[in-house]
């Protein structure tokens, strides 16, 4: 459907915009007419026992059609009657009320008709990926997961973040200890080891096999690239002298949280013995402010400490004239351009990015969970804005929704999108070590303060959440469907993320047959495009937030949810911490032997049982007394025939079940 919707209308390259229909042939030209009808007759079929179904995702984009449908019926018969109407006049020798009758009829053929059903169409692809439709290869030890670790104790309840002198990202408003045992607890449930040392050492070695090399850990003298963002450290936002911050209206900004960098250090450093000679650290666009350097300062004195000018005794990230990233529109899209219109100027082809990022092993960049006036929302993509060497990077700005702000000019799906190729580069993205997520102080504007957030689990607190992930596509989804669902016009808040496209970017990083016509993402311009980068889908719905690896139903994410601290979650929210959970297996299907992997929230017995599809017993895999927490064991299946079969997992009163398929 979607390909079909792709030769119905013509975008322009530059813009974005829909230009108009494509020249159809034939029975062509029937195809959005009768996708309407279908559309009618569903949602009278539908809508008129249960109208409550108004909320259901088939609805969404069947209404769409059905009213473009209407409407292109109701534009036929005012046209008609316009034409009708002109002829009569013409007949009479009135020549002024013919024209404007057949002015009227063109203009309501046009508005009316048309216009509708090119809407319908548009709205109709913005919901081809559908909830649990993943797209793409899934990336990570376990393929897809995500995790999600929830601590309101992280943060203090009635810290007002933009208050001078008691700002979000001081010590008074977070408790270290408690982050770092969220950043210990996503990194034992992505890799599946019962220890942090343990933990680091698979992630090494996981990113070194899938980088040529040997199945390794960290090997000595390798350097680490930590890069923050560090949106408010720009013109006179600091003291240069000594990087402290003014108090000034963008105090406050949401950014990286220092003291989850504090936490990963002690991670890297105290717990996987990395020579702090060997980890650098900042922001190559930006400073490093001097509440962040005497935090990390004072337990780790031998960083490397990074500012883009070399003030208050940092060290100054260099610029390279021949390390490049080529942006894959090669010249029709991306303009130097201005603040206010991002079409005009000389072309950019490419740029050069800081010399940092080719001289360290690692890189883990550290973004923040935000929405953003030009693209919508803000991660790890968003964040390498700041990696290339211009002053700022407003001629980014056109590969965007929203190239100016405030005009999403650019709304749609399969157009150029600029995130892609810094998913994609070698040298950025392609070095990143692990994915973390900062959802500590999160906002709805890049360059606003946190907000507390209203849906459930938050309940009016802040969002005091970590996510991290082996998955570049699929964290950054996740956190769409976070901000999507958060940031609406009933907050009273900025609603970037619900512009037309948002998502665009990790469609296309997901799957080549979403690029645009014309378009290979190629940004090492060395004839190689891109494979996919990870995989993408919604989740079912914000209250379950269930994705297909969930519930077992699809090869796309998986989220691991661990709370903490978590006793004012309302009961709705379903998602509690007490709830036991039964993982797809993997691999799935599976020759000869398979792991299975669960969560026990709190000590019980626990009894997992393999049955066949007759409904015998075939094995029964644990039976014992565990703690809380995750654990996992591998079924052996050498000596059992292929087939479907059943695990039952059961903790106390509990249980769920997963179907498995045996092939040999």
């Amino acid at each position: 459907m979607k390909i079909l919707l792709n030769k119905v209308f013509e975008t322009c390259p530059i813009s974005g915009r829909i230009k108009g229909l494509k020249h159809l042939q034939g029975w062509q030209k029937l195809i959005l007419p009768f996708m309407g009808f279908l559309a009618l007759i569903w949602v009278l079929l539908r809508l008129i026992p249960r109208p409550n179904r108004a909320t259901y995702p088939c609805m969404k984009v069947a209404v769409p059609l059905a009213s473009g449908f209407l409407a292109q019926l109701v534009g036929a018969v005012l046209s008609l009657f316009a034409f009708k109407s002109a002829r009569a006049f013409l007949r009479r020798s009135w020549i002024a009320p013919t024209f404007i009758c057949i002015a009227m009829g063109l203009s309501t053929t046009y508005f009316v008709s048309y216009a509708s059903q090119r809407n319908a169409a548009v709205t109709f692809a913005t919901a081809y990926h559908g909830p649990n439709q993943p797209i793409g290869e899934a990336k990570g030890i376990f393929p897809g997961r995500v995790v999600w670790v929830y601590d309101p104790a992280a943060t203090k309840d009635d810290c007002d973040p933009d208050e001078h002198g008691h700002g979000w990202f001081m010590s008074e408003n977070n408790d270290v200890e408690v982050i770092e045992k969220m950043l210990s607890d996503g990194l034992q449930s992505i890799t599946g080891r019962k220890s942090d040392s343990l933990a680091w050492d698979k992630i090494f070695k996981y990113f070194n096999v899938n980088h040529a090399k040997d199945s390794v850990g960290y090997q000595a003298g390798e350097k680490i690239f930590i890069k923050t963002n560090a949106t408010s450290s720009w013109g006179r936002n600091f003291n240069y002298r000594d990087l402290s911050i003014v108090f000034n209206n963008s105090y406050g900004i949401s950014e990286t949280s220092p003291h989850l960098v504090l936490a990963l250090l002690r991670q890297l450093i105290n717990v996987y013995n990395v020579p702090q000679e060997c980890i650098y650290i900042g922001d190559p666009m930006k400073h490093i402010y001097k509440h962040c350097y005497d935090l990390w300062y004072a337990e780790f004195p031998n960083l490397h400490y990074m500012d883009h000018d070399g003030y208050a005794e940092r060290e100054k990230f260099a610029k390279s004239d021949s390390l490049a990233i080529y942006y894959s529109d090669r010249g029709a899209i991306l303009r130097v351009g201005t603040w206010d219109n991002a079409s005009v100027g000389d072309t950019v082809r490419q740029d050069y990015i800081y010399t940092i990022f080719d001289e360290v092993d690692y890189v883990i960049n550290i973004p923040t969970l935000k929405g953003h006036k030009h693209a919508g929302i803000t991660m790890f993509a968003k964040n390498h804005f700041g990696s290339q060497t211009r002053d700022d990077a407003k001629h980014l700005h056109g590969g965007l929704v929203a190239p100016e702000a405030g005009n999403p000019r650019r709304q749609g799906y399969s157009l150029y999108r600029v995130q892609v190729d810094l998913m994609g580069n070698q040298l950025l993205s392609g070095k990143n070590l692990i994915y973390i997520l900062d959802a500590l102080w999160t906002s709805d504007d890049e360059i606003g303060p946190p907000v507390k957030w209203q849906m459930v689990p938050f309940n009016g607190d802040w969002t005091s959440s970590v996510f991290v992930s082996l998955d570049p596509v699929a964290i950054e989804s996740v956190g769409f469907d976070f901000l999507r669902t958060e940031f609406t016009a009933e907050r009273r808040l900025y609603t970037f993320p619900q512009m037309v496209g948002v998502d665009d970017y990790l469609h296309q990083a997901a799957d080549s047959t979403n690029w645009p016509e014309g378009i290979i993402y190629d940004p090492e311009n060395d004839g190689i495009s891109l494979p996919s980068l990870g995989v993408h889908e919604h989740w079912d719905s914000a209250q379950d937030m269930q994705y297909s690896r969930n519930m077992g139903t699809g090869n796309g994410i998986e989220l691991v949810k661990i709370f903490k601290n978590s006793s004012s979650i309302q009961p709705e929210g379903k998602i509690l911490a007490d709830k036991i959970l039964l993982r797809p297996n993997y691999p799935n299907p599976f020759n000869a032997s398979t792991r299975i992997t669960y969560e026990v929230p709190r000590e019980n017995m626990v009894i997992l049982t393999v049955y066949n599809a007759r409904g015998e017993q075939v094995t029964c895999l644990v039976n014992q007394r565990q703690a809380h927490g995750e654990h996992s064991v591998v079924w052996d299946a050498g000596n059992w025939p292929s087939g479907i079969y059943f695990l039952q997992l059961r903790v106390g009163k509990s249980q769920e079940i997963q179907k498995c398929s045996l092939i040999k």
